[in-house]
């Protein structure tokens, strides 16, 4: 078991921290504290004719009244355009307790059109395994409009069929964390790099001591870490704020082909090129002319297909990449020869069959 004060830990701390790093909470996740996913099935009431009517909204209109101990007729048809069938969704963080709670999100799963002034009915939440862990009820923020004429012209303004329920349900179950479990705790880190994996286990063991941190791959540091739950919170909030130098990221181009964004990483490079940028613009023109016969012929009015093609040249400009170019250079160059983002995309593309390129060429 592993006995070390805070006090300690913070003196430790303030005397090593690097300038210019990342914090282990920045870039690192704790193994087993994470939230999970709950869904449910319920209704929503109170609509101004909005709701729908449906096989399966009318079905669970008719449990709904059931559960309240009202029997309707049967094979008699409930009208009931103020109730929409809805699915709700919900995450549970991590450590939340019984009574406690969370944001909902409200959405329409029929033919309802719109979702605004209606109220959540009591909805069950469940998660993967089945259980029961909150319950939601409410009124809806819906933020989107709808609007439609005689004609069937219609308007919408963001969606009338999704809405939120802030603090919309209550925590009635808790999800047991392996947190408190073992005798080690582990970083998992958001972008896996051996090199970070490495760096993060150096950095706690130059504060804590020799063999704490072992880097297991490339995106998990394992931390002996004391039993106590107490002392393990201390001495975790101690090591998620030390800082450290991550390392840096592989050499990325990313090109965005539906909106034309390009984004170029400060490591990428480019080996010796030259880059002709221009291109031939070719214009068609049809012209038709009318030829008349003869006087006194016996030829006919006739209309002869006239064609123009004219081929326009744009000036055409070569640009050379020495060794060594970095992004800065990279860019004045492009933007000096006027090539838009297509053009750039081409001429990166080229580059990147050329091999001229250190780095990672990545179309979205």
């Amino acid at each position: 078991m592993i006995r070390i004060t805070l006090l300690g830990l913070v003196l430790q701390l303030l005397t090593i921290m690097p300038a210019h790093a990342a914090r282990i909470k920045d870039v690192a996740d704790i193994d087993g504290v994470r939230s999970n996913q709950l869904v449910g099935y319920g209704l929503v009431v109170g609509l101004p004719g909005t709701g729908e009517q449906s096989p399966f909204t009318e079905q669970s209109f008719r449990t709904m009244l059931a559960n309240f101990g009202i029997n309707m007729p049967a094979g008699q048809r409930s009208q009931i355009k103020n109730v929409a069938a809805v699915a709700v969704h919900a995450e549970l963080p991590a450590f939340a307790k019984p009574g406690q709670t969370i944001d909902i999100t409200v959405s329409s799963v029929g033919s309802a059109k719109s979702l605004r002034g209606g109220t959540l009915l009591q909805t069950f939440l469940t998660g993967l395994d089945g259980n029961v862990y909150a319950i939601a009820q409410g009124s809806l923020i819906v933020s989107g409009l709808g609007a439609e004429g005689l004609d069937g012209s219609r308007i919408l303004v963001n969606t009338p069929t999704v809405g939120r329920i802030p603090n919309g349900a209550m925590v009635e179950r808790e999800v047991i964390s392996p947190f408190g479990n073992g005798d080690f705790i582990t970083f998992n880190l958001k972008r896996a790099d051996f090199t970070t994996s490495k760096r993060l286990a150096e950095v706690i063991n130059r504060f804590i001591g020799a063999d704490t941190a072992y880097s297991q791959d490339a995106a998990s540091v394992q931390v002996r870490a004391p039993r106590d739950m107490s002392q393990r919170v201390s001495y975790l909030s101690t090591l998620e704020n030390l800082e450290f130098a991550p390392a840096d990221h592989s050499a990325k181009i990313i090109i965005n082909s539906r909106t034309g964004t390009i984004v170029i990483g400060k490591d990428v490079r480019l080996f010796p090129a030259a880059v002709t940028h221009g291109g031939l613009t070719v214009t068609i023109a049809e012209n038709p002319q009318v030829v008349q016969p003869n006087p006194f012929g016996e030829g006919v009015t006739a209309i002869e297909e006239n064609s123009i093609i004219d081929v326009t040249r744009e000036n055409s400009r070569m640009f050379k990449f020495d060794p060594g170019v970095t992004l800065d250079d990279l860019v004045r160059t492009v933007n000096a020869v006027g090539a838009a983002p297509g053009d750039l995309m081409a001429i990166l593309e080229a580059l990147k069959e050329a091999g001229a390129i250190h780095g990672e060429l990545v179309v979205i």
